[in-house]
């Protein structure tokens, strides 16, 4: 699907909030607000904008350990890949799970409310019976920037149309 003007401002600033009103939408990308509902709705449908979530400070939810985990399968294919990232969607101190290339198969962000809870982590999904060989575990000491923000270029304005 190619993104004219219209929708990379609607997609803009949703992504600045969500919880924008239509209304305000509408406004500030110079629409109608029916022609902005039938283009969040395009969107949507077209997979282009997969989900509206609110962001929540994990350290006031008490969920202050934030691990970036590489993960070493012992052994490779279709089926063993896909049953590791179907373990990892299927867990809520898994942030994010990137199949990556390199020394490692995967990439993982896990938050966690301990290092308790960590550890227990590892041993219920990094053992041998889950088909890990590896693993290694980078602590994040502090956040300087954190974004969920995709920024998209107006089309008009860089040469040419998204596809």
């Amino acid at each position: 699907m190619a993104l004219d003007r219209l929708d990379v401002r609607i997609l803009n600033l949703l992504q600045d909030n969500a919880a924008t009103p239509l209304r305000v939408i509408a406004t500030e990308a110079n629409a109608s607000v029916a022609t902005c509902q039938r283009r969040i709705a395009q969107l949507r449908a077209n997979g282009v904008l997969l989900k509206e979530v609110a962001i929540v400070d994990r350290m006031r939810v008490g969920r202050p350990l934030t691990v970036f985990v590489s993960v070493e399968l012992d052994k490779q294919n279709d089926a063993l890949l896909r049953a590791f990232e179907r373990r990892m969607m299927a867990e809520g101190d898994v942030m994010a799970c990137y199949e990556v290339s390199g020394e490692f198969d995967f990439l993982l962000i896990v938050n966690s409310a301990s290092m308790e809870r960590y550890h227990a982590f590892t041993r219920r999904l990094f053992s041998s019976n889950n088909n890990v060989r590896n693993f290694k575990s980078n602590f994040a000491m502090n956040c300087s920037k954190f974004e969920t923000k995709i920024s998209i270029d107006d089309p008009e304005e860089s040469g040419g149309g998204l596809a």
